[in-house]
């Protein structure tokens, strides 16, 4: 959904929060795989707390708020196609947001990609042929290609999950990316970084587990156009926030698709 162009009133105000830290951008296991998918320096996230409490129904209010915030315009940064980090730079005038579902609270999502073919019992990945890429596999396939046998062995609303994104994104990395033999990297990977992403509360009276966060896929634009996460529509340059309601907590998970690692 796409926000108005006219005059707008900040419904919250933001702070950062710098000592906020995400294990898995100092896991040296993780930043070694980082590497090899070339988004080592390229993946980051940023913490903020807000002032006012939040409910999904106001998610476009919320983001336009975030960027338009003196105090986020000063600390955010994207990474330019030639791969230096710069500020936000000119103003943003709208957003588009998408809610995204997260739900899950396991890694059952991920059952069925051990009992359809493309993962061998010993975990690793059945390759393809393909056309365009001689070093396919049937986990890719299963992922980009609609008319693939395998593409809704995870179910369409399942698809579209959090975790399954997070999932994703992972696999098919950044250009130079080095894609993995075994499947465990990239499962294991994806529990790390949602494990840290995503806040969760235990129902006292059924005892079941559920999670609290709201996730928003964002994008911003200026007077120019698009400009966060990027000039380009690139399915692998995103920026996710994921919102603890009950702390007043945002977290800006963002990436920007290139070759590899940048100096932060």
């Amino acid at each position: 959904m796409a926000g108005e162009k006219h005059a707008f009133e900040p419904s919250f105000s933001f702070s950062p929060l710098p000592s906020k830290k995400f294990s898995f951008l100092h896991d040296k296991a993780t930043l070694g795989l980082f590497m090899k998918w070339s988004m080592l320096g390229r993946i980051s996230v940023q913490a903020y707390s807000f002032d006012q409490s939040f409910y999904p129904y106001n998610s476009q209010d919320f983001t336009l708020s975030f960027f338009r915030d003196p105090n986020v315009a000063a600390m955010l940064r994207k990474m330019e196609a030639w791969g230096a980090w710069v500020p936000l730079g000119i103003p943003v005038v709208s957003v588009d947001v998408e809610v995204v579902p997260c739900t899950k609270v396991s890694m059952e999502l991920f059952d069925p990609i051990y009992s359809c073919g493309i993962v061998r019992p010993c975990g690793r990945i059945v390759g393809c042929l393909h056309d365009v890429y001689p070093d396919y596999d049937e986990l890719r396939q299963m992922l980009q290609e609609e008319d693939s046998e395998h593409y809704y062995v995870v179910g369409r609303e399942e698809r579209g999950e959090f975790l399954f994104r997070l999932f994703k994104h992972l696999c098919l990395g950044g250009e130079l990316c080095q894609h993995e033999d075994a499947i465990d990297p990239y499962i294991n990977t994806t529990k790390q970084i949602y494990k840290d992403l995503i806040s969760v509360q235990k129902d006292p009276e059924i005892k079941e587990i559920s999670v609290i966060s709201t996730v928003l896929k964002v994008c911003a634009y200026d007077e120019h156009g698009r400009c966060y996460p990027g000039r380009q529509d690139e399915e692998q340059t995103f920026a996710y926030m994921i919102i603890d309601p009950f702390k007043r907590h945002v977290a800006l998970l963002y990436h920007c698709y290139g070759v590899g690692d940048v100096s932060l």
